[in-house]
């Protein structure tokens, strides 16, 4: 633990932000760069677990590519989040009920479908040399890159989205709304677990990984044309907007991304208290919340996760994480024989979110470096079954350690999205 409980935050850097005529004529221009005369666009967006005003944007292309495009259509990048049923998407969309029909005609809103064998496409495979060398050797075989069979349908694929920095893939955004955002579970697991097995604190916030790497040959692979929207923003608006080419308008965006989105300590912290938006409604993502502050806190330290609305371990992987708990990754890797049929992204998310840590297999001892207690709408028998901690949401401790009752404890409001770390 740290002696000295003062400490002292830097950043981030939040240039002004862009008003909506600026941005909407900044779409515009980005439109003409990225989309052709006649094509027909597949437009890949995220679903609410990203801050985006999806609504504005979403009125904004329909708009732009009305007598440039020849069909438009919107797919969200999933992953493994669950699919949207009519109503949510069209809260997700901004769209009051039947407006999509009446105003924006042949414009469809989908779902990818990971789980569903016949609704991926195969596109190519990532030879089992490079998938070594991309997972330091854990990885041997060829990796098959499928996609969701619909984006096949048309002539460009335009990416539409937020990015920030990211636990597994260094930044969000880019060829990652390709890879996991619509592809098929092979990529999902494989590109997760060479993140794990990288370390988050290792590659989160930096813009060449392991996984990125990873993610971007996987996108090679797809025969159809494809560009980005990549935007830098916060809950309050725009920041900066760049656009063509996906390698290239990513890059630019993860630049400002490092400077908008990353602050600073002079030194540890004993405990965060980490509040969740109320986007992150399950815990698969919602970890995030840990992932972005465990660099700023001290050996022994503790991270509280305040969400009273999240109660759900994950509506996809739940029966999986109940299953295996959270446990640091020497867990995993040492005793491979038990673990290696389980979903690769499972094993990595548990990781993640314990955390780094030691275990010994002949004893059977774990020690993570940190602790990690959930104040949330999930039951303590849960939590601590899951092996992390547990507080009630409502306790007078935790309303003092929010109040600003502890000198040693750094409270982050709207928690996820901003990545937290030392100067030294």
């Amino acid at each position: 633990m740290a002696d000295d409980l003062t400490f002292s935050v830097t950043g981030p850097e939040r240039p002004p932000r862009l008003g909506p005529g600026e941005l909407a004529r900044r779409i515009d221009e980005a439109l003409g760069r990225c989309v052709r005369d006649g094509e027909r666009v597949l437009c890949l967006v995220p679903d609410g677990t990203r801050t985006l005003d999806l609504p504005f944007f979403f009125r904004r292309v329909a708009a732009g590519l009305r007598g440039l495009a020849s069909g438009l259509d919107f797919m969200v990048a999933l992953g493994t989040h669950p699919p949207l049923d009519a109503a949510a998407m069209d809260r997700l969309f901004g769209l009051a009920p039947g407006e999509l029909e009446a105003c924006y005609p042949g414009t469809r809103l989908l779902n990818h479908e990971w789980r569903r064998p016949g609704a991926l496409a195969l596109v190519g495979a990532i030879p089992a040399a490079e998938m070594a060398a991309l997972s330091g050797g854990a990885l041997r075989d060829a990796l098959p890159v499928r996609i969701d069979a619909l984006a096949l349908g048309y002539d460009r694929l335009l990416v539409c989205g937020p990015v920030f920095p990211h636990e597994v893939a260094g930044f969000s955004g880019g060829n990652k709304y390709f890879f996991p955002g619509i592809s098929g579970p092979e990529v999902i697991d494989a590109t997760h677990w060479i993140g794990a097995l990288a370390g988050t604190s290792a590659v989160i916030g930096m813009a060449d990984t392991p996984v990125r790497r990873a993610i971007d040959r996987a996108a090679s692979f797809i025969p159809v044309a494809r560009s980005a929207i990549c935007v830098v923003g916060d809950e309050e608006g725009v920041f900066g907007l760049f656009a063509g080419e996906v390698e290239e308008a990513w890059a630019q965006a993860a630049a400002l991304a490092s400077r908008t989105h990353i602050a600073r300590l002079d030194r540890p912290v004993e405990r965060v208290v980490s509040i969740l938006p109320p986007m992150y409604d399950e815990l698969w993502v919602g970890a995030k919340g840990m992932y972005k502050l465990e660099p700023v806190v001290a050996d022994g330290g503790e991270i509280v996760i305040l969400a009273p609305g999240l109660a759900e371990v994950s509506r996809t992987h739940g029966a999986v994480i109940r299953e295996l708990g959270y446990h640091v990754l020497p867990y995993f890797t040492s005793r491979w024989e038990r673990f290696s049929s389980y979903p690769l992204a499972v094993l990595a998310h548990s990781t993640h979110l314990k955390g780094r840590g030691s275990y010994d297999p002949a004893s059977g001892t774990e020690e993570p470096r940190i602790s990690v207690t959930l104040a949330t709408g999930l039951p303590e028998p849960l939590c601590r079954g899951l092996g992390l901690g547990w507080l009630d949401p409502a306790s007078p401790k935790l309303a003092r350690l929010v109040a600003g009752g502890d000198p040693g404890t750094l409270v982050v409001p709207r928690a996820g999205e901003t990545l937290y770390r030392l100067t030294r």
